[in-house]
């Protein structure tokens, strides 16, 4: 994902979540997880990283994002929790997939980041990385975006970094089993995952008070 994130600095007692799209764009399924979140009382804050597009088909979307280029996804991902962490806000960082990739990143330069919640997708680790955040990932098994082998090496560098780290598999979901208007959705995966994804940020939001 390019080059190490400088350390990002932030200073409150009340969480807010920062909810990054997947590769897809910023669907009306990550519109209704944002919505879903703030029934239960959470502040989310839901940045566009593709000036506007979304994608039905995984290879248009995949093109527009390696036009973008990684170090620019990132860049803007920054962009996008830099005002928050300004405005003294203590963050989960999530997204879907990709948005997933760019929250793990994130979460790990940020000292004060509260959690991670990924789903459908997560980043390698610097050798250096150190946090002691909890995370929580929900992901499709098999996912063929997600290999075994990778999401045991990612397991491993997670546990070496320090974090405290929950997965959760659902045998025969698709990539991004969440959204209701994709192919890989799977309606009782998707329930599943937010029900524990709940219970996941009420701790976090417990512990931020």
């Amino acid at each position: 994902m390019g080059e190490p994130l400088p350390t990002l600095q932030g200073s409150s007692t009340v969480a807010q979540i920062l909810l990054l799209h997947s590769v897809y764009g910023l669907r009306p399924a990550v519109h209704a997880a944002a919505d879903r979140l703030r029934a239960a009382g959470h502040t989310v804050h839901t940045p566009d990283l593709f000036d506007g597009r979304t994608f039905d088909d995984v290879e248009e979307a995949t093109a527009y994002k390696e036009e973008l280029g990684s170090d620019e996804l990132l860049r803007r991902a920054v962009g996008a929790a830099a005002p928050l962490l300004g405005s003294g806000a203590a963050l989960v960082y999530a997204g879907f997939s990709l948005g997933g990739s760019l929250a793990q990143n994130l979460a790990l330069a940020d000292e004060k980041a509260l959690g991670l919640l990924l789903l459908h997708g997560t980043s390698d680790i610097r050798e250096d990385a150190a946090t002691s955040i909890p995370v929580q990932l929900h992901i499709a098994e098999p996912d063929p975006f997600e290999p075994e082998d990778w999401l045991n090496a990612w397991y491993l560098g997670m546990r070496k970094a320090g974090a405290d780290v929950e997965v959760h598999r659902y045998r025969g979901a698709g990539h991004v089993f969440t959204d209701p208007e994709l192919p890989d959705y799977d309606a009782e995966a998707a329930d599943r995952a937010w029900a524990v994804a709940l219970e996941f940020l009420a701790e976090l939001d417990e512990q931020a008070a």
